[in-house]
């Protein structure tokens, strides 16, 4: 178990730095886990992910509670015990405020639009959660609803929050998530973001659906 925890470690150290570098985290805002065996590795309260050490990984309980660690907790960790709650396929989860997909947040856009290829395999939508105020016990449900039928959701003024198997395939999640929305943003701004048609959209599913 020493070592899973260990390796699980390095791996919220090394994404973290990655979602930071990548503009995704600004300041201390965001939070990222893994679920190990013994329960929840999550960053620490207030922590800037790109300055992390190991001291700003805690371990927590599926209740929130501080099994190890000399540092408080993220203050969303309800949120993220939820979503390992009612999805066993789930063993990370990321939290971000990355400012462009924030932008539809607060706009109250749903990610939904096909313009492109990728997005139109991957997503039927990335919904949208009604606001509740951040870390509150009312928050953490609505996600946790929402992620039994979905693997990235929008926050409405707040951020994203995506979650897969690994930290990598988080993190390549919410690094398309990031893409789509600039592209989105820039074919706005140059005339209009156009769909692909249903007929692309039927093809390109049918092609991809076994590779």
């Amino acid at each position: 178990m020493e070592y899973i925890e260990q390796g699980s470690k390095n791996d919220i150290l090394y994404w973290s730095k990655r979602i930071y570098q990548k503009g995704m985290s600004p300041s201390v805002s965001g939070n990222i886990s893994v679920k190990i065996k013994d329960g929840i590795l999550i960053s620490a309260s207030g922590t800037c992910l790109n300055d992390m050490d190991e001291n700003d990984i805690v371990l927590i309980d599926y209740s929130g509670n501080l099994l190890s660690g000399g540092k408080k907790p993220s203050s969303e960790k309800i949120l993220h015990s939820e979503i390992y709650t009612r999805r066993d396929d789930i063993n990370a989860v990321i939290h971000c405020h990355c400012p462009v997909i924030t932008a539809f947040a607060v706009a109250g856009v749903e990610l939904k639009k096909p313009i492109l290829p990728d997005f139109a395999l991957m997503y039927e939508k990335v919904p949208l959660v009604p606001y509740y105020c951040p870390s509150s016990i009312e928050l953490a449900s609505a996600v946790g609803e929402y992620f039994e039928k979905h693997d990235c959701v929008l926050l409405k003024n707040h951020g994203v929050v995506v979650g897969d198997k690994t930290l990598q395939n988080a993190f390549y999640k919410l690094e398309f998530l990031r893409a789509y929305a600039e592209t989105y943003f820039g074919a706005e701004v140059l005339g209009g973001a156009r769909a692909l048609s249903k007929k692309d959209i039927s093809y390109i599913r049918k092609v991809y659906k076994n590779k």
